[in-house]
């Protein structure tokens, strides 16, 4: 981990569910629907309309719910001319050595670079690497525990090419890396495989292949089965605050059910005009510091 000025904080994250301290998001002054997955092509032919109104209450609902948890948000600077800036686990991930600033596919996304790289300067936490190779997308880098990570690509957001690139720089750091051809139909390997506390995931058995659950199951991990209307729903895609506490939707009634019942505090805002956009409160938020675990 690396340390941040004057605080003693170490910056950066070597899990999916330690106690969650800083948090990266984006307002959604400037969000609407655009095609950028089946999802958000699927709302856009239905004939929904988009209320942005309703997004920022939504947001501001969702913020709420990181502070009641005890987790300090911080915000990118919004930038008219990048209406999907808003989901932003996308434009860059953490881990233990700094961020890496990613590449986005497409062109409405190419300059979340931008406002990434300045707060992370601003902020003076490290950027450990910056994608290269071709097209990486942060919901595909999916921390199982500590020095193992799936890493998803479908050619349409993360391209083979960066996907090896990072494999390799996570190698060279000892990490076990599992790199996981997934259907563009499924947009990001996060919202199939969701870490929420040790040895435990929310997982969609019907669009993850048998041997990414063979080898979860090899690595004792217990899977809460999410169904496949609620995965393309985003009800998979949650973050976890550390100290089993859970942000997911209201939209995610099984889940939010059975993750009650095991003693986990789920916050459930209603966040219907994100999820319709493509991407759930994990694509929407990027972990900036945990406990290591």
């Amino acid at each position: 981990m690396t340390t941040a000025n004057g605080g003693g904080k170490a910056w950066g994250v070597n899990s999916e569910y330690g106690r969650l301290h800083d948090v990266l998001l984006c307002e959604p002054v400037n969000f609407k629907w655009l095609p950028t997955s089946s999802i958000s092509k699927a709302t856009l032919r239905s004939g929904a309309k988009f209320d942005r109104q309703l997004a920022m209450r939504q947001h501001r609902e969702m913020v709420q719910a990181y502070e009641e948890g005890g987790s300090k948000v911080h915000f990118l600077e919004p930038d008219e001319a990048l209406p999907y800036q808003v989901y932003a686990r996308d434009s860059s991930f953490m881990t233990p050595y700094g961020a890496v600033v990613t590449q986005m596919h497409q062109w409405w996304r190419r300059g979340e670079y931008a406002p990434v790289i300045n707060f992370y300067q601003s902020k003076n936490i490290p950027i450990f690497k910056m994608i290269t190779a071709s097209a990486f997308e942060g919901g595909d880098f999916d921390v199982i525990e500590p020095n193992t990570v799936l890493i998803g690509f479908c050619g349409e957001r993360t391209q083979e090419p960066a996907a090896l690139q990072v494999k390799g720089w996570m190698e060279e750091k000892g990490w076990e890396v599992k790199l996981a051809p997934i259907a563009e139909h499924y947009v990001h390997i996060d919202l199939m495989v969701c870490m929420l506390a040790p040895k435990l995931a929310a997982v969609c058995p019907d669009t993850t292949e048998d041997w990414v659950l063979d080898w979860l199951k090899s690595k004792k991990i217990e899977m809460i089965p999410v169904n496949y209307r609620d995965t393309m729903g985003l009800g998979c895609n949650v973050m976890s605050l550390g100290d089993n506490k859970i942000i997911s939707t209201a939209q995610s009634k099984d889940l939010n059910k059975t993750l009650r019942a095991a003693g986990f505090t789920v916050y459930d805002p209603d966040m219907t005009m994100f999820t319709m956009g493509g991407g759930g409160v994990h694509c929407m938020a990027q972990a900036l510091r945990r406990d290591p675990v």
